[in-house]
């Protein structure tokens, strides 16, 4: 096998156009790792971020390779890997926060930072699984906790995490309210969702009012605004970034729990989530695929919102 591969890169912080396929040296897998040949990657919030300004920090300075959703298949398998065996199709979330490099034909990763992936799903949707959906997961069974019955509000629920988080909120059994574009209700309804609000067109306050858990995807006054609906007792898990002091304070002071959550790899909850795919209850929406060399086209498309579900990158096999 040649030594080389494709990958996209960046010398600098900037706009999409700083993103550049290039040549470069193939990982090798290391101890307890596996090398995955990549089939498609997906495009998440925190790509275009750490693109742009660095975002959570954990990559320093350029250059360095963005992504860590991938789908591929195992190419080859490092000393102690018992799990998976070449030929192997898995999907995974490798690394993060820390550089994973899904932007390329081949990447290396920690065997149980992978699992094997759903038959029923082409590699693009197993692509837009593992990040958003893991976020989605762990939000709704490790921070939130909602009870069956108990009523979810799902904040940008046309993203890549909303979408998913209604699907697995209906999967246990929760009331699942939505807010998303009047364009995209009937696919949510779809999904599980009981209720679909248009923020744009109607006060959240006089539509919805004493939910127990909110799922929010947007930041900023979304999370003042779902607090006045949030039940004392009742949590708030906010994605895109810590609430500042103001909003803390006043989720204390009224009785209500507001915490940021970040995701981690975990397997046990990918295998939760192929659980759940399996028998028909999650399914992952590609809004939009590229060939890896277009990576700079899906940041454009993915940054500018509207989208229903998740931007992958593709890559042709030999």
């Amino acid at each position: 096998m040649t030594r080389q591969m494709i990958a996209v890169t960046q010398r600098r912080f900037g706009d999409p156009g700083v993103l550049t396929a290039v040549s470069t040296e193939r990982p090798e897998p290391g101890l307890g790792e596996i090398l995955v040949r990549v089939h498609a990657a997906g495009v998440n919030p925190v790509d275009w971020r750490t693109r742009a300004d660095g975002g959570l920090g954990t990559l320093g300075r350029p250059p360095f390779v963005l992504g860590w959703d991938v789908a591929g298949t195992v190419e080859a398998t490092g000393p102690g890997v018992t799990l998976f065996e070449p030929g192997d199709r898995v999907m995974g979330m490798p690394r993060f926060p820390h550089e994973a490099g899904a932007y390329a034909e081949f990447v290396t990763g920690p065997a149980r930072h992978f699992v094997h992936a759903p038959e029923r799903l082409s590699s693009a949707e197993a692509a837009a699984l593992p990040l958003a959906g893991l976020t989605a997961w762990q939000a709704l069974t490790d921070t939130a906790v909602p009870r069956v019955g108990q009523h979810v509000l799902i904040h940008g629920a046309a993203g890549g995490v909303g979408h998913l988080a209604v699907q697995i909120a209906a999967a246990r059994g929760a009331k699942v309210t939505a807010t998303a574009r009047t364009a995209h209700h009937e696919q949510l309804r779809a999904m599980g969702a009981d209720e679909v609000i248009d923020y744009a067109d109607t006060e959240l306050a006089a539509a919805v009012a004493q939910v127990d858990t909110v799922i929010d995807t947007v930041g900023g006054a979304c999370t003042t605004r779902s607090l006045d609906i949030l039940r004392p007792g009742g949590t708030l898990v906010t994605l895109p970034g810590p609430p500042c002091e103001a909003v803390s304070r006043r989720a204390r002071q009224t009785g209500k729990r507001l915490l940021f959550m970040l995701v981690e790899p975990d397997r046990t909850g990918l295998l939760a989530l192929t659980d759940l795919v399996d028998r028909g209850q999650l399914t992952p929406a590609v809004a939009a695929a590229f060939p890896l060399a277009a990576a700079a086209q899906a940041h454009l498309l993915a940054e500018a919102g509207g989208q229903f579900g998740k931007t992958v990158l593709e890559i042709p096999q030999p």
